[in-house]
């Protein structure tokens, strides 16, 4: 049997090879295609059973087979997976184009919401119903059948340029490399990045230490290295990836105006007056409008914070680093110098204390206190020895899900961090299929036998994937549509991994993750007290700069003219008039690599970010009510309640409901900005 065709259980990714896609896809397709052909020909009315559930089976298994290939093509980019991806990948998006144009199949859909049987389903049933009809809607379905072709062009096209966008990100990432030989332009980089750099050159059977734009091999150069050209040229390589400053090849310019365009045109043909309108149909923010003045009134906030950061970073590079200018290769370094000199201990010090299997525990031991579960591994075939595989039961030992774990970087894996879903959660005859998340990270893998040890960034980073892990595999949802992160709003999905990060910060929590890669002590109190100080450390900046990414998004997509006489890049220049501090050379291509809004589905959707931030600082305020009322942040009675209003109810209900139905009222920015430290003292 072709293994993307078995759904009995786990994906083998011990057996499925390239060669199994084309076959796969297009036997699904031919199935899939046959059954509404039979839904359609049906002279009874629809109901649930004899209509909605037959053709979710059927999706749900093109879903899994394609899920599959997807995620091959994210962790494991060799010729055979890109190539296998690509073939099929105008085939699997016609599909779902044909499926969301289907008229017949929406007035079906109509007609089950307009029949008697709707009242009977319950809330959850009748609100995927309602998802469906505006899904249905934008997917094309009311259009005239004589644009309708075009939409579906529309659809297919920019699923490939989403991909090539991806794939040349990727390919310029991999394609720039710094070999040193002389070993005093390592002054300042941490002994454990130069025994990967070193580990990489010899991989190559070449002399000297081999530095890349991945980012465990990047950023530690820019935070640490004293040489300052060596900054310097690893950042214009990373700021100038897929631009036309490399190989014409891999150049994202004309697919991000390509992009623009499309979306721009699909709005037209939908009736939107932008793609922002569109994105926003199915997320909480009710108008592009509503969106900017949100970000707009954050900025308006934060401005004092990042101003007086960087005011505050310049004097310091000038009076004690002597730089009279500072530069945007600098600013990491001279960040990293100034908050040795104010809070007395570095980045790389903490980092001795987190080594990955003591991260592991002790994120594991807050999930289980949290939400009465038990972690332990678990066997499964994976695409790399690297991955692992866990099991989570409930405290009868019952199955609740299972999650696979990729933690390290490879020049074959995209860059970042990032869930994605194996297996969904649903009602399957009498019984219940387990769940099965991706969780995904590009952290630096181990060298010299020694455990690879995290960066407190890269604890934040597990923390908040795990968060929307824990989303997808401890939902209780029965019907695919809502179950997990399905059918919830795009502006409220990052509540649950936004939430985890929190406990990064809590005393009890870190100590019990802590044990240092040669003794094994705990990370000592002091050195918390220094974190804890240095919490907030400019967060005006970071805050400003996360703004700048969300106005940059939402107005690329607000009307702006790809074919103007205004670039992408002189719009990016103008919300940096307005928001930022920190201004990048001319010659900076940030666009370029912007995976998340052209790339990933975030496009006049990146401001999802701070929104659910609002969601998430709020909601955590109440587990430090109790921390502070009982001396233990990690309470399972709040936990409990978190996991029932939020993390299990997934998309069936509004998740403002949800929110309001954990926290007892509407939502406020003030714990956002206490979070932040942007209170006037």
């Amino acid at each position: 049997m072709n293994p993307l065709l078995d759904f009995s259980g786990l994906p083998r990714f011990d057996a499925v090879r390239p060669e199994h896609v084309t076959p796969a896809v297009t036997r699904l397709l031919a199935e899939n295609r046959a059954l509404i052909e039979r839904l359609l020909a049906d002279p009874r009315p629809p109901t649930w059973d004899g209509f909605v559930a037959p053709l979710e089976d059927a999706n749900e298994r093109l879903s899994r087979a394609w899920g599959t290939v997807g995620h091959l093509h994210g962790v494991m980019d060799i010729p055979a997976w890109r190539d296998a991806y690509n073939a099929n990948l105008p085939e699997v998006t016609s599909y779902y184009s044909d499926l969301g144009q289907n008229l017949a199949l929406f007035g079906r859909v109509k007609a089950l919401r307009s029949a008697r049987e709707f009242a009977a389903l319950g809330a959850t049933r009748q609100r995927i119903i309602d998802n469906e009809i505006r899904d249905f809607r934008l997917g094309g379905a009311e259009l005239d059948e004589a644009v309708k072709p075009r939409f579906k062009e529309i659809q297919e096209e920019l699923a490939a340029l989403a991909a090539k966008f991806s794939e040349n990100v990727l390919d310029a990432t991999n394609a720039h490399a710094e070999w040193i030989e002389d070993e005093a332009q390592l002054a300042g980089i941490p002994g454990d990045v130069r025994s990967a750099a070193r580990a990489a050159a010899q991989k190559d059977d070449r002399p000297g230490w081999k530095f890349t734009l991945h980012a465990p091999s990047l950023m530690p150069v820019l935070q640490y290295a004293d040489h300052r050209e060596l900054r310097a040229r690893m950042y214009r390589a990373h700021a100038t990836r897929a631009s036309e400053f490399g190989k014409p090849e891999w150049d994202n310019s004309d697919n991000i105006r390509r992009i623009l365009r499309l979306r721009a045109e699909e709005a037209r043909l939908l009736g939107y007056a932008s793609f922002a309108e569109v994105s926003l149909v199915p997320k909480m923010a009710e108008s592009p409008q509503q969106v900017l003045g949100f970000l707009r009134e954050l900025a308006t906030k934060a401005r004092p914070f990042a101003e007086a950061d960087m005011a505050q970073l310049r004097a310091f590079a000038r009076d004690e680093l002597g730089l009279e200018r500072l530069e945007s290769w600098d600013i990491a370094w001279a960040s990293e110098k100034l908050r040795l000199r104010r809070y007395a201990f570095s980045e790389q010090e903490v980092k001795q204390y987190l080594p990955e299997p003591r991260v592991l525990a002790g994120l594991f031991r807050v999930i289980e206190t949290l939400y009465g579960v038990r972690i332990a591994p678990d066997d499964a075939p994976t695409w790399h020895e690297d991955v692992r595989f866990y099991r989570i039961d409930d405290a009868e030992g019952r199955l609740v899900g299972r999650f696979y774990l990729d933690l390290y970087a490879r020049d074959t894996k995209r860059g970042g961090a990032w869930m994605d879903e194996a297996i969904t959660r649903r009602r399957v005859g009498d019984g219940i299929q387990a769940p099965v998340a991706y969780l995904t990270c590009n952290f630096s893998a181990p060298v010299g036998g020694k455990p690879p040890c995290f960066t407190h960034d890269e604890v934040i980073t597990l923390f908040h994937e795990c968060g929307h892990g824990l989303h997808h595999l401890l939902t209780r949802a029965e019907d695919l549509a809502v179950s997990g992160i399905h059918g919830v709003e795009w502006d409220a999905v990052e509540l649950p991994s936004q939430f985890m990060e929190n406990f990064c910060w809590e005393w009890d929590v870190l100590r019990h993750m802590s044990g240092h890669v040669d003794t094994g002590e705990t990370l000592p109190r002091e050195l918390f007290d220094k974190m804890l100080a240095a919490k907030n450390f400019q967060s005006g900046m970071q805050t400003a700069r996360q703004l700048e990414f969300a106005l940059f998004d939402l107005l690329l997509h607000s009307g702006f003219d790809p074919d103007g006489p205004r670039t992408v890049l002189d719009l990016l220049e103008t919300v940096r008039d307005e928001v930022a501090v920190v201004r990048p050379p001319e010659w900076n291509r940030f666009p370029h690599s912007f995976s998340h809004i052209f790339a990933g589905g975030y496009g006049a959707g990146y401001y999802s970010y701070k929104w659910a931030e609002v969601l998430s600082a709020d909601a955590y305020d109440l587990f430090e009510d109790n921390g502070r009322r009982s001396g233990d942040v990690l309470d399972p009675a709040t936990g409990a309640r978190f996991r029932d209003e939020i993390l299990a109810v997934g998309g069936s209900r509004p998740a403002l409901e949800s929110f309001k139905a954990f926290r007892g009222r509407e939502p406020t920015v003030d714990a956002l900005l206490r979070h932040n430290g942007m209170v006037a003292a």
